[in-house]
Order: C-alpha cells, then sequence, then structure tokens
C-alpha cells in the first residue's frame, strides 16, 4: 500500500513527510477544475477535491490510499484561488488587508473502495497593509501559487495577524482532520 498524494503542491508534500510518510507517490490531477455552480465555499473545495481524487485514483493500484485537496479563500462572498496575475495578487492582498477571511479546503481519501470528504474551515486576520510592502510581496513570488496570493507559512506570515482553527489549513492540508479520516479507514499515521 502506498500513499498517493494527488496534487502537485510541495507543501503538501512536505506535510505528509513530515508526518512520516515514506511510501508517498505524487500524481498529481491534470483535468481542469470544473466549478459547480451554484455552492458554498466548502461545497466547492469538496467537490473539487472529490474530482482530483477520482481522476487520479484510476492510475493506482486498489489497495493505495490517494488524498486529494483543495483549497480557497473566502472573502466577502468571494472565492480567492491562485492570482494569474501580479495586478490580480495586489487586488487581493489590498482587498484581505486589515479584515478577517476564512481559508477552506475540501479533503478526500479514497481507499480500497470507501470515499470519505470533507472540508475544514479556518479564520484569518490580516493586519493593516499598505501598497509599497504589497507590491514587495508580490515581487518576491512566493503569492503566485497559492490561494488568495499568500503563503503563511513563509514570508506572508509577516501579515498575519492570528490564525483560528488548524494552521495546515492554511497552508492546504488540515492534517488533524487528514488524520481522522485515515484512522476511519484504518490508516493510521502513528
Amino acid at each position: 500500500m502506498s500513499i498517493v498524494l494527488a496534487s502537485a503542491s510541495p507543501r503538501r508534500k512536505e506535510l505528509l513527510e513530515m508526518l512520516g510518510v515514506t511510501d508517498l507517490k505524487v500524481i498529481p490531477a491534470t483535468g481542469e477544475e470544473v466549478a459547480p455552480e451554484g455552492v458554498g465555499p466548502e461545497e466547492l473545495v469538496m467537490a473539487l477535491s472529490a474530482a482530483k481524487a477520482a481522476e487520479v485514483a484510476k492510475r493506482c493500484d486498489r489497495g493505495d490510499v490517494v488524498i486529494a485537496a483543495d483549497t480557497i479563500v473566502w472573502h466577502h462572498g468571494k472565492v480567492y484561488g491562485k492570482p494569474h496575475s501580479r495586478q490580480e495578487a495586489i487586488e487581493m492582498l489590498e482587498s484581505l488587508s486589515g479584515d478577517t477571511h476564512q481559508v477552506f479546503t475540501g479533503v478526500t481519501v479514497m481507499y480500497n473502495g470507501h470515499l470519505d470528504i470533507q472540508s475544514e474551515m479556518s479564520r484569518v486576520s490580516f493586519r493593516q497593509l499598505n501598497r509599497q510592502e504589497i507590491e514587495r510581496y508580490v515581487d518576491t513570488g512566493e503569492p503566485m501559487d497559492k490561494a488568495g496570493a499568500y503563503g503563511a507559512q513563509g514570508k506572508g506570515s509577516l501579515f498575519v495577524r492570528g490564525i483560528y482553527g488548524d494552521f495546515f489549513n492554511v497552508m492546504g492540508l488540515p492534517l488533524c482532520r487528514l488524520g481522522e479520516m485515515l484512522n476511519k479507514q484504518g490508516v493510521g499515521l502513528l
């Protein structure tokens, strides 16, 4: 049995390795993400993670454990995914400045024909940011592959006044929730 991470995220891979997962395969989903219409953030991330897991499971051995995740930032009724441009990253950070937003991650675990799909939500409060520091941060390149245009585990931590909930959820993989899901399927990480 291998644990298969259906993600190209280096952060998710690092988190699983931090937990001691040694037989880890990384097989990113390659299909286009199609967001269901008219759903809230929780349903959105759950649907996207389930689609990634289903796609990758077709390329795995039956005894493998497939883990997929999808993370978004939700702020004032709007989804903030990964920015597509420098300007979009600046606009996202300006919007998050001095306010609290939510980070949602959908997690799907597939193992031996069993499917478990759950979500986690954390609240993140930013201090007030000025345009100059936002531009300097965006110019580091760090925000460009992260939902909401920041990494709480990197230089973006300089903006975070507080996190309420699972810190690892903000990084893209809620470890406590994942551990519960794996335990329920008989795959303990301890």
